[in-house]
């Protein structure tokens, strides 16, 4: 019996082998990981690369107009308390060197909307932070999950220090703290012909 008890059990040191092996395995992805970029969510898009500071940039190709696409995306330095796995993000989609949408995705449902905009159309009204400057808008309310930011909102995001959205959920108001410096803002005006402007108080 002992003997088949050998055949089934490893030795110590073998263990130890092996854990050490995984280990080691583990921190080869991490480190490819970690210099070739992130993994994109999105079907058809190549992995993420270093945008600059703490962006990232995907790119992909419209399979029937072949227009070249890139998404710029930032991820907030906290997380809402709905749920804490999921940072929020701001995303700039461009499509051959013109700027489509940004957007700001809190990663938990949204409040139902606030205030029309000029066509009627629903928004939800933030409070935005950028550097030292704070103002209110009306961004359209998408789907539940995602608002649609306007330009000169971005264009000031993405020449700032800090850039701060409050908005109401189901836990009152929480505010997401994102850090948009060292964006490559050579690569954003060729992607998306998007330049940084100092935000006014409204």
């Amino acid at each position: 019996m002992n003997g088949l008890n050998f055949l089934y059990k490893p030795t110590r040191p073998a263990l130890r082998l092996a854990l050490a092996s995984f280990a080691l395995a583990g921190l080869a992805v991490v480190t490819a990981l970690a210099q070739n970029g992130s993994m994109s969510p999105y079907q058809d898009e190549g992995d993420g690369i270093s945008a600059g500071g703490n962006w990232m940039e995907y790119q992909s190709v419209d399979k029937m107009t072949g227009a070249k696409k890139v998404r710029f995306e930032l991820l907030a330095n906290n997380a809402f308390r709905e749920d804490p796995d999921y940072k929020p993000r701001v995303e700039l989609f461009c499509s051959n060197g013109k700027m489509n949408m940004a957007e700001f995705n809190p990663g938990v449902r949204l409040p139902p909307p606030n205030r029309p905009g000029f066509w009627g159309q629903p928004q939800l009204e933030v409070e935005v932070r950028t550097d030292d400057v704070h103002n209110y808008h009306g961004w359209n309310w998408v789907r539940d999950q995602v608002l649609s930011m306007d330009k000169g909102t971005t264009r000031g995001m993405i020449g700032a220090q800090v850039f701060n959205i409050a908005l109401p959920n189901r836990n009152g108001r929480e505010i997401a703290e994102f850090s948009p410096a060292g964006i490559n803002l050579n690569s954003v005006r060729q992607a998306c012909d998007l330049t940084p402007k100092k935000p006014s108080r409204d």
